[in-house]
Formats: C-alpha cells, structure tokens, sequence
C-alpha cells in the first residue's frame, strides 16, 4: 500500500512539472490572437482580400465619366518664310449611356469582391482549426511525456522490489531481467515522447510566429458537452447552405451565369454621351493674330458591331460550358461539406462515448494495478502481473487523454463544415483550460 501511494506522489509531481503555473500558462485564446498576428497564411489571405476588394471600384469605372485633357505646343519654320507657333488644347468627356457588357462586369465584380470574403472566411476557419490542433497536439505530448516518465519511476521502483526479493530467495531472477526489460522500454519510448513534443512544439511555433510559452492544460475531470443541436441532419442542412466552401461555389456560379450575358452583349450597340471644347491659337513672326477660336461640341456617340470572325459567339459558348463546371464544382462542395459534416458529428459522439469508456477504464486500472501490488506483496501475484497493470493504467491515461483532444477538435470541424465556426468556440473551450 506504501509503494502504490509513493508512486501516486511520483505521478502527481511529475505532472506537475509539465502542468504550466497559472501565472505563465498561456491559453488557447491567447495563442489564437498570436496566430492572428503573425501567421503568414492568414496575413497572405488578409493582403489577398484587401486586393480583390479593390475589383468592384474597377467594375464601376467603367460606368463612370472619362475626363481627359491634351493640348500641344508647336513652332513651324519654313526656308522662305517666317516661323509660327501653334499652341491647342482639348478638354474631353465620354459618359456610357448603354454598355450591357460594361455593366454585367460590373456586377460580377461586386459578386467577387463577396466570394472573396467567403475564401477569406475559409482561411479564417482554417487557422481557428491549425492553431487548436496544433496546440492540443502540444498538450497531447505532454501528457505523453509526463505519463511515461512516470511510468518509468514506477517501473523503477518495481525493478527495486524484483532485486531485493531475489536477494532474500523469494523471487527468481526472472523477476528482475522482465521489469530491467521493461525499465530500458520506457527509456527508449521516453526518448520519442521528448522529440515528439519538440517536433509539436515547432510546429505550434510555425504558426505563433515565435517559441511557444507554457501551454494552459485541460483541467482535471473536465466534461465533454454534445453537440447542440443534437441532430445529425441539422448540422448536414447548416453544412450545404452555410459552409464557406459551398458559399464561394455559390458566387462563382452567379459569377459565370454573368459572364454568358456580358459575353452575348458582345453584339450589341453602346451609346456614349461626349462632350468636348478645344483650341488652337497660332502666332508667327510677322504678324500676331489667332487663326482659330475655342469650340464646344456635346453629342451622342453609337457603335453597332456587326461582326468579330465568330469571337462573340466562341466566347458565349466557352461561358456556358463553364458555367456547367461552376454547376457541378457546387453540387461537389456541397456532397463535400455534408459529409464532413456527418464524419465530424460521428466523430464527436462516438469520441464522447469513448471517453466515458476510457474514463471507466482508468477507474478499473487503478483498482487492478493496486490489487496487483497488494497481490504481488503476499505472494499471489508476480512481478510480471504488477509491470502488465502498470502498463495498462499509463496507457489508458494517455489513450483517455488523446481522446478528449480529439473530441474537442471534431467539435471545431464539425461547426466549420456547418460554415459557423468563429472565435467565441475557442472562448467556450478555453472555460475548459486552467485559467490564471
């Protein structure tokens, strides 16, 4: 009964180790707002939005009057007589009155400045979901780390026991070489478990921009909610008409059927309001006197095409077909997105049920690895039997452990397949974390 409480004492310390003070911890929240800042996938998407926003005032441009101004200044020599200077200006202006194709281009700018803001939306979700798996990947090799080092201390202890009864003859040898066996085993693993957390630590780092602090750890008996709503189908509904991925095929189609008007508009007339006032003086040597005065015209200006070698028509039938691929990208995003939907709702009750099932286990282990102990002390049980119970609390706790990180992130992708994923799920998570 001793050995089992000293080896609880070891655990409890060693985790504590691992387990960051609430005045250093940094939580989920805050690594989020870091990535924010200083991921360069989100920055390169943010830079993109700003950019494609700045389509729809080109669109309507077009629209808009066109003002210009040229003027010129020219001094003439001839061989047998005086030199002279012309000196013009011309101030024009040209309204559209009717452009069909001027205007559909306009609209659909406005259609992709929207789709734009749905990608971006997607990438938004995107480094909600890479920084929550990148940080609970972190928490995993903790936990991983800090139960096979206490693993090893109890392991340890057993191989102590295993010698000292072989000294007194009452235990073989065997005893001894099984528990050295496995002593070396979870030096080795311990090895692994230290790269692992390294290797996930840069990774969070990749994303943060800068070395990861202390990570706020899930507290202790923490429970797990079920999804709400608690129906499937209502969630695959939310995924095929909210998901971002949907959305943007959504405009991108709006965007083609446009595209086909715009490209017939290729036949039709424009009309164009123009205005203008110019003027010319020229001066020579001789005598000093304006040959032309300003003059002001305003009038309408039409254009018919009649025809363009077939371009307009290639190009209305080159739309259509990419509308039917705008078509189909959609009906493929939105089959995509009701079944992610559906594995994620899947993976949250099933990771639900198996962390009431782990946690079972867990009770179990205990009961059985001090059983064991207690067994092996009065001699109904070997060495053996305390190592394999050992074995199999340490590995039920990380198992319980990786499944209530897997849990919690089935629930973010489960919400960003149904398009409403945002930051306030990561505050609802961090209730969960040791807070400072």
């Amino acid at each position: 009964m001793r050995t089992v409480k000293f080896v609880t004492l070891v655990t409890v310390i060693l985790l504590s180790l691992h387990v960051p003070s609430y005045a250093s911890a940094a939580d989920l929240l805050q690594v989020y707002h870091d990535a924010l800042s200083n991921d360069s996938v989100y920055a390169s998407a943010r830079a993109g939005l700003t950019a494609d926003r700045e389509v729809s005032v080109q669109g309507l441009a077009n629209l808009l009057p066109a003002v210009g101004i040229t003027g010129s200044n020219e001094r003439l020599r001839r061989n047998d007589r005086p030199s002279s200077t012309a000196n013009s200006y011309a101030l024009s202006l040209t309204q559209p009155l009717f452009d069909p194709a001027a205007w559909q281009n306009y609209e659909q700018s406005k259609l992709s400045v929207t789709a734009s803001e749905a990608v971006f939306s997607v990438v938004r979700q995107d480094l909600i979901l890479r920084t929550a798996q990148a940080y609970f990947d972190v928490l995993t090799a903790q936990d991983a780390l800090a139960s096979l080092r206490a693993e090893k201390i109890a392991i340890s202890e057993q191989l102590e026991s295993a010698k000292k009864h072989f000294e007194v003859g009452s235990a073989t040898i065997t005893d001894t070489h099984e528990a050295q066996a496995r002593y070396d085993l979870a030096t080795a693993q311990e090895f692994a478990a230290q790269n692992d957390l390294d290797v996930k630590r840069a990774a969070l780092q990749q994303i943060i921009g800068k070395p990861p602090t202390e990570l706020a750890t899930l507290r202790p008996g923490v429970t797990l909610q079920r999804p709400q709503p608690a129906q499937m189908e209502r969630w695959v509904d939310s995924a095929e008409q909210r998901n971002f991925d949907v959305v943007s095929k959504q405009l991108s189609l709006e965007i083609a059927m446009r595209d086909i008007t715009r490209n017939r508009a290729g036949h039709y007339p424009t009309v164009d309001l123009v205005a203008s006032r110019s003027n010319t003086k020229r001066r020579d040597d001789v005598v000093d006197r304006d040959d032309d005065g300003p003059e002001t015209s305003v009038g309408v200006q039409w254009s018919i095409p009649l025809f363009s070698g077939f371009a307009v028509t290639s190009r209305v039938r080159q739309a259509i077909a990419l509308e039917d691929k705008a078509r189909a990208d959609l009906e493929t995003a939105r089959r995509t997105a009701a079944q992610n939907a559906r594995q994620a709702f899947f993976g949250v009750t099933n990771g639900l049920a198996q962390v009431k099932a782990l946690e079972a286990a867990e009770t179990s282990s205990k009961s059985a690895l001090e059983s064991n102990r207690l067994g092996y002390q009065v001699g109904v049980r070997i060495n053996i039997d305390v190592l394999n119970a050992q074995q199999q609390l340490y590995a039920t706790q990380r198992d319980l452990a990786r499944a209530r990180y897997d849990t919690l992130m089935k629930s973010l992708q489960l919400k960003s397949a149904a398009g409403t994923l945002q930051e306030q799920d990561l505050v609802q998570i961090n209730t969960l974390l040791t807070q400072r």
